[in-house]
């Protein structure tokens, strides 16, 4: 399923010039593509979490694959912009079903230790070859038609259905026990799904007028309401006492900004390969391409780094790369170097991807028992989307605020700096985990999850 959301997630990137030009979207308007997809995401990952946990892994990862393979098809054949973000949005909402499911069915078949970590470093290679794969696909689809580039997933996605189907076990996996939280699951998906369709609004709206500002207190005002309630039922929907734990609330965080500072700049870089420089979107897809490989390539053998270094010395080595390749894109203007610019920041934004995606999702699911497996991957999925959501919006802003005299080289500048400062806000918190007076095995212990809140 990563390889596949991967392979969605880059292929849309490359396509957002086509898609901007043939159906009239404004660069705010044009955000909502991929705001649409995350707004659904984002929402009911909590939710499609803890569903897994009680339904069983198999039977709603089944379902929703079937559900992401129709909006696909929906995706690549409507002529509007709204009916195409509404595909996007349900495309999102089972997105937010199958991610949780996959990942906590691999973290409940292997034990915790170095079988899980290596098994991870695969579920994050495959997640990257899905990536580049799809930058190269979608810089030749979208040559022909942009449709193209939402219409290639489906047959990917009826595949991984066939095959999931022969090869997920039938019946033998554990539930959680407990009945469901429905008020929690309402709270929790009412306050995401608002507090995302706030942010990615704010821009058009206004960051202080009182539409927004009235919903960020209505979705924060839903989440104390949830957490009030999840500290009185019998069966939370999320049991706080996960958020006791120091490595899970950092790796929750890390993932927050890895994966919202990237969105934000993938983006903004579209917006100056395409836009500005003019560049065919083969020529994008192929800058972007160095990223991608060496997550490919690299990112099977970060299990064993982390069985030898620990997690913590890994992410806090990769912030510093992440925050360094968005450092050089500073750099940037109307003849860009590709020696000396756009390679070597992909190169360290592979980098950065290669040691920290691993490293945090081995973290976040550390020390978790395995009723819960499927809620901690839902929990740093939502993290990632939901910081995908915040920092896109806040790009978007920047980017368009002197939109009078269109995108310049100083407005994409700027815009490259909100990611940068997240990266060095993320160098500082991974950097709190840090600890040289103990072994990397003693880790997992720390991960360890208070039994009550």
């Amino acid at each position: 399923m990563i390889f596949l959301d991967a392979l969605d997630v880059s292929m849309v990137g490359v396509a957002l010039p086509a898609i901007q030009a043939d159906l009239g979207l404004s660069p705010s308007s044009l955000q909502w593509v991929v705001s649409g997809y995350v707004l659904g995401y984002g929402g009911l990952l909590l939710l499609g979490g803890r569903t897994a946990d009680l339904l069983g892994r198999r039977r709603v990862f089944l379902a929703a694959l079937g559900v992401f393979a129709v909006a696909s098809l929906l995706g690549g054949i409507v002529d509007d912009g709204t009916l195409l973000i509404a595909a996007r949005f349900i495309k999102g909402m089972s997105a937010a079903f199958t991610a949780p499911a996959a990942l906590s069915i691999i973290t409940t078949t292997f034990p915790e230790g170095p079988e899980r970590n290596r098994a991870l470093s695969v579920f994050t290679a495959s997640g990257a070859s899905g990536f580049s794969l799809g930058l190269v696909l979608s810089g030749l689809l979208t040559e022909l038609d942009w449709r193209a580039t939402f219409l290639m997933p489906v047959p990917v996605a009826v595949i991984a259905l066939v095959a999931a189907v022969k090869v997920l076990p039938k019946g033998n996996e554990d539930r959680a026990e407990g009945g469901y939280d429905l008020i929690g699951a309402f709270l929790i998906t009412a306050s995401m799904l608002l507090l995302v369709f706030t942010v990615v609004q704010a821009p058009e709206a206004g960051w202080l007028s009182v539409r927004t500002l009235g919903s960020l207190v209505v979705s924060f005002a839903l989440l104390g309401l949830f957490v009030f309630a999840e500290l009185r039922v019998k069966h939370p929907l999320v049991r706080l006492g996960l958020l006791r734990s120091a490595p899970i609330v950092r790796a929750n965080l890390g993932l927050v900004i890895l994966f919202g500072s990237y969105v934000g700049f993938q983006f903004v870089a579209m917006q100056y390969f395409q836009n500005l420089l003019h560049w065919s979107a083969m020529q994008t897809a192929l800058a972007f391409l160095p990223a991608g490989v060496l997550v490919a390539v690299t990112s099977t053998k970060m299990g064993d780094f982390a069985d030898r270094f620990g997690t913590a010395k890994l992410i806090v080595i990769g912030s510093a790369a992440l925050a360094g390749g968005y450092a050089i894109f500073l750099g940037i203007d109307e003849s860009p170097s590709l020696g000396g610019l756009v390679i070597p920041g992909m190169v360290l934004l592979g980098i950065a991807f290669a040691l920290s995606f691993p490293s945090l999702n081995i973290q976040a699911t550390n020390g978790v028992d395995d009723d819960e497996q499927g809620l901690a991957s839902g929990l740093l999925n939502t993290s990632g989307q939901v910081g995908g959501a915040i920092v896109l919006a806040v790009v978007t802003a920047v980017l368009t605020s002197g939109s009078q005299s269109g995108i310049t080289i100083d407005s994409l500048k700027t815009s490259i700096t909100v990611p940068l400062i997240l990266a060095v806000v993320g160098l500082l918190i991974s950097a709190t985990g840090l600890s040289f007076r103990k072994a990397p095995a003693v880790e997992a212990e720390e991960a360890k999850v208070y039994e009550t809140v």
